[in-house]
């Protein structure tokens, strides 16, 4: 079992540079800007061989009720609630400062366990704050540099003081569990579309928390924010991400870093929910982000929010369902689940049409149904003639699932046009039952004997 340690501190002290330090990957934005993160975020992480679980946090920041600002205090103080230890950061070159000592003063009030790390260590000149940090009333400081990696030993022996004896990994902990039959692997989830369109309301009702950011501003979630769920003993990822604008629009480096962290949860997902607004959907920007998740090869569900707002929803659903099919051809038949996160309405249909997303995207198909269905694809429609010779298509098979990726072998398979290859893409979905998934056909020529 892991500890549980928040980090919390002012705004830019380099809270989320030690989150990534401590995750060891890139999770977390960091830029100069204070008030980067937002959110609260999670990681795993071993420290030297203690078994880390790490909340990253906004910093304490002062706002009437409901302001942003004040939302995002609520985010940290929840964070410090879920905490076994917190880990204090203070800017060793600025000294203590009167935020600090009211961070300090909240510390005290939670009677969690502090350990305070001076930051930023890596200059004489950080000297002198590292020691003010004394003052804090929370025991001797450690001095360390996420940036520059220094000091981590001893902020693992300062935090192992308060970890369970089952924290510590041991050298056969890589070998234990490995090989275990019938367990499946988490699903990876992300929740993507344009902003304020309600992908982090989405995760708050799936959750039943209030896990990430929500409000009227458009734009508040900036992170990748990941939090772990089970549907039906199923261990789901979800993903909640940044929005996602036209590209000529995005002009400041923030929300180009957060555009970027989308983008990767976009690549690492199984599964992607394009969140739309019922009023305003498959807007040019709703298309273009389907077609990015398509070509990355994802399963795609679309979740219509906002369809509490919807008079004739027959009608809107029709349309939708034609125009889907009709403006994104490459997915047909993609999965449409009409749903309000704000009053749960619908909701209940969205993981089934995740999970039969998820499926079809696993799906395999045997070599001689493939073939089969090739022979009679072309006696119904041969391929066309290149120079006044046919292309002759010999056979195929499936190269890989996830997503189903097939092999076609023949002669001039270069020379294909597009429109034939859709006929194949579509005759093979409507076949093998893959409807909204990506389908990748490799085409392999033989290679002229004569050639040379």
């Amino acid at each position: 079992m892991p500890l549980t340690v928040a980090i919390v501190g002012r705004p830019n002290v380099g809270k989320s540079t030690l989150f990534n330090r401590l995750a060891g990957k890139r999770l977390a934005i960091v830029d100069d800007t204070p008030g980067v993160t937002r959110d609260r975020s999670f990681a795993e992480s071993n420290l030297l061989g203690l078994h880390l679980r790490v909340i990253d946090t906004a910093g304490f920041e002062e706002g009437p009720v409901e302001s942003l600002p004040s939302r995002m205090t609520g985010q940290t103080i929840a964070a410090i609630g879920e905490a076994d230890v917190c880990l204090f950061v203070v800017d060793a070159r600025a000294g203590v400062t009167a935020g600090d000592e009211i961070i300090a003063n909240a510390l005290r009030k939670s009677g969690k366990p502090v350990v305070v790390a001076a930051n930023k260590s890596e200059g004489l000149r950080a000297h002198a704050g590292a020691n003010e940090a004394f003052a804090l009333g929370f025991g001797e400081p450690i001095a360390l540099s996420a940036e520059h990696a220094l000091g981590l030993e001893e902020l693992r022996d300062a935090l192992a003081v308060f970890a369970p004896e089952d924290a510590f990994f041991r050298d056969d902990d890589d070998e234990e569990g490995e090989g275990e039959e019938g367990v499946l692997r988490p699903l990876r989830l992300a929740i993507v579309g344009r902003p304020n369109v309600g992908k982090s309301s989405l995760l708050n009702r799936m959750l039943g928390e209030e896990r990430s950011l929500t409000g009227p501003e458009a734009g508040i979630t900036r992170d990748a924010v990941l939090a772990e769920w089970r549907y039906e003993g199923r261990e789901i990822l979800l993903h909640d991400t940044a929005g996602m604008r036209r590209k000529a629009r995005i002009e400041e480096k923030l929300e180009k870093l957060s555009v970027q962290s989308t983008l990767h949860a976009v690549r690492f997902a199984d599964c992607v929910v394009v969140v739309m607004d019922a009023n305003d959907a498959l807007e040019k920007q709703d298309l273009t982000i389907a077609d990015l998740i398509s070509r990355e090869g994802r399963a795609i569900v679309f979740g219509v929010n906002k369809w509490d707002t919807i008079k004739d929803r027959g009608a809107a659903m029709k349309e939708l369902r034609e125009r889907v099919d009709r403006l994104l051809p490459q997915v047909t038949g993609t999965p449409i689940v009409p749903l309000s996160a704000l009053t749960g309405e619908g909701m209940e249909r969205l993981m089934p049409a995740v999970m039969e997303a998820e499926r079809v995207w696993n799906k395999r198909v045997p070599t001689a149904a493939l073939n089969r269905f090739l022979e009679d694809a072309l006696s119904r429609h041969p391929p066309p003639a290149i120079h006044g010779r046919r292309v002759r298509i010999r056979y195929m098979t499936q190269a890989k699932a996830r997503p189903p990726t097939f092999a076609l072998f023949g002669n001039q398979l270069q020379a294909l046009p597009e429109s034939y290859l859709r006929y194949l893409t579509n005759a093979m979905r409507n076949a093998f039952g893959l409807p909204g998934t990506p389908i990748r056909l490799s085409l392999r020529s033989n290679k002229n004997p004569y050639a040379d």
